[in-house]
């Protein structure tokens, strides 16, 4: 089996290169951003692409945006999407693309039978979900549709950090976090309360607002 690998953290890239080349794969190109990936597929025509959803250049959902595209241009290439966190909506963009699709959070990949596993489903045109993705597309076909709802709990507190004012550096020494790690939580937070770039709004007060909207309709 073939595989591209599209992963922007160095120490996890290799990691994933020596799992896969455990699982008996063949890792032809092993890139760290979107626009790297959609070129490597092109070139190498892998089998799958294992794909992280944040990745640059926004850190918002670039991978499942390239993973979407690659489904779309080279339909023979299966994709299996890697996440820290369940992220249902991009979940349920994957799936709309047809068979030959995963989506596994990263802290089950550790687990060779089971990245194995979801190689070999995505690879014959099946699909592998993880648990925890199945049971939050299930549960949003009944939640209230709050957008705080989609926050993961360390981007709620990293948000009612940044309701406090502080910022992004104030923030990690508060919750022992890096200054990239982060950025990543601001810029998917940014990402789920539908806050795109804009030269009119301040995403950051923008985003404060609608944490305070909803705390203020909490019971």
């Amino acid at each position: 089996m073939r595989i591209v690998l599209a992963e922007d953290s160095l120490l996890l890239r290799e990691g994933l290169v020596r799992l896969l080349d455990e699982a008996g794969a063949e890792v032809v190109a092993a890139v760290g951003d979107a626009d790297e990936l959609l070129r490597a597929v092109t070139s190498h025509r892998p089998d799958v692409a294992v794909v992280d959803v944040r990745m640059p250049p926004t850190f918002t959902n670039d991978g499942l945006r390239a993973a979407v595209e690659i489904r779309r241009t080279a339909p023979g290439t299966a994709v299996l999407m890697l996440s820290q966190y369940v992220e249902e909506s991009y979940a349920a963009d994957l799936l709309a693309t047809g068979g030959g699709v995963g989506y596994l959070l990263k802290d089950r990949v550790a687990r060779l039978s089971e990245l194995t596993d979801a190689l070999d489903r995505v690879a014959s045109g099946g699909t592998a979900l993880d648990p925890e993705v199945v049971a939050a597309l299930f549960a949003t076909r009944t939640r209230r549709r709050d957008p705080l709802d989609t926050l993961s709990p360390r981007e709620r507190e990293v948000l009612s950090l940044m309701a406090e004012g502080r910022r992004n550096q104030a923030i990690g020494r508060a919750l022992s976090l890096t200054a990239g790690t982060v950025e990543k939580h601001i810029a998917a937070i940014f990402d789920k309360l539908g806050l795109p770039p804009s030269a009119d709004d301040h995403r950051r007060v923008l985003a404060v607002l609608t944490w305070l909207r909803g705390s203020a309709n909490e019971p």
